[in-house]
């Protein structure tokens, strides 16, 4: 889920308490603070968590990206972990050539054959729109068996393009090698003790500056709004480390939904509003708004109506799908303009 649907959670979250409704109507920024500890748990991995990994191997693939070289770097990183226990964190790093000019690649993993390819693509801008004419000439892809049984966690490829590079950590699980995508990622931070640990410091923190009615309240609200992030991420691939520190990995999704699509998140922004309003309504001096019609109305249809919609898109033939996506590809690329390299 994106930043914002899991603040409006948060918030949505707060305005089922009655007391919560009734001081932020006097001007108590108690509803906010569902919404800080819905944003809590990424903002813990995107401004603190990554930058205190440590990887065991960096690739760097240069101005000039080697195909064969990457792939028999993965595959080396990936035997070394198999063979030894240790597991191996490693990050890809981009390839920038200007100040909005990349070179994109792509890694995929592929466990039912137990392998592993990386192809280099075509130049692209920092919107990660490719420029037409600059694929290599022939293509540039190399191919490996990895020579271990695989065990994808996320994703089967990966677009390596703009900014950061991802990283993927290999590990020795029983006669398997579990691959998971940015292990720094839904780790410790995406903990329910945690969330159950930063509502009773909320709660302390308000409470000395308040009163403890007031930091009582703090503390409910920021509490299940950081539990509320977690449990919203638990329907996409990647997972969470719910239970730390008493256990040390990520726990799967239901990979239901990734974290970019757009349906989801509009969802999961418009159920939160139309609750939010609701609540407000029902716990206010003169309710107005009748409970059956409206939430029928505002979350019965809409939901009907989009996931119908979701449903027949997916029902399509595979193969008719490939077709289109090779067509917007192919229009994608015929709309751009050339780049012209000096």
């Amino acid at each position: 889920m994106k930043g914002i649907a899991h603040f409006i959670t948060g918030v949505a979250v707060a305005t089922f308490f009655p007391a919560v409704v009734r001081s932020g109507a006097l001007g108590s920024l108690l509803p906010v603070l569902g919404g800080v500890g819905g944003l809590l748990p990424d903002t813990l991995d995107f401004k603190f968590a990554r930058y205190w990994e440590r990887f065991d191997l960096e690739i760097d693939p240069g101005i000039d990206p080697d195909p064969e070289a990457m792939v028999e770097a993965l595959v080396d990183a990936m035997r070394k972990a198999y063979e030894t226990g240790v597991s191996q964190n490693v990050v890809l790093h981009t390839v920038r050539l200007g100040a909005d000019l990349w070179r994109e690649y792509v890694v995929r993993f592929v466990p039912e054959a137990g392998e592993i390819a990386v192809a280099v693509g075509p130049l692209v801008n920092t919107g990660q729109a490719p420029f037409a004419g600059t694929w290599p000439p022939g293509g540039r892809e190399a191919r490996r068996q990895a020579g271990v049984p695989l065990v994808h966690t996320y994703s089967e490829a990966y677009r390596i393009n703009v900014f950061n590079g991802p990283s993927f950590r290999f590990t020795r699980i029983g006669d398997e090698l579990v691959i998971d995508f940015l292990d720094w990622h839904h780790r410790w931070t995406h903990s329910l003790v945690l969330a159950l640990w930063m509502g009773l410091l909320s709660g302390a923190l308000v409470a000395g500056l308040s009163g403890w009615r007031t930091g009582l309240w703090a503390g409910i609200v920021s509490g299940l709004g950081y539990a509320a992030h977690i449990l919203e991420d638990q329907l996409g691939h990647m997972g969470s480390n719910l239970f730390w520190p008493f256990t040390r990995r990520r726990i799967p999704g239901l990979g239901w939904i990734h974290a970019g699509d757009p349906l989801p998140n509009f969802l999961t922004v418009w159920t939160a509003v139309i609750l939010i309003l609701f609540n407000l309504d029902r716990f206010s001096d003169r309710p107005w708004l009748p409970a059956a019609p409206y939430l029928l109305l505002t979350l019965g249809v809409p939901w009907a109506i989009l996931l119908g919609v979701h449903i027949l898109e997916k029902r399509k033939p595979a193969a008719v799908s490939r077709t289109e996506e090779s067509l917007k590809q192919a229009e994608r690329i015929a709309e751009a303009e050339p780049l012209e390299l000096s």
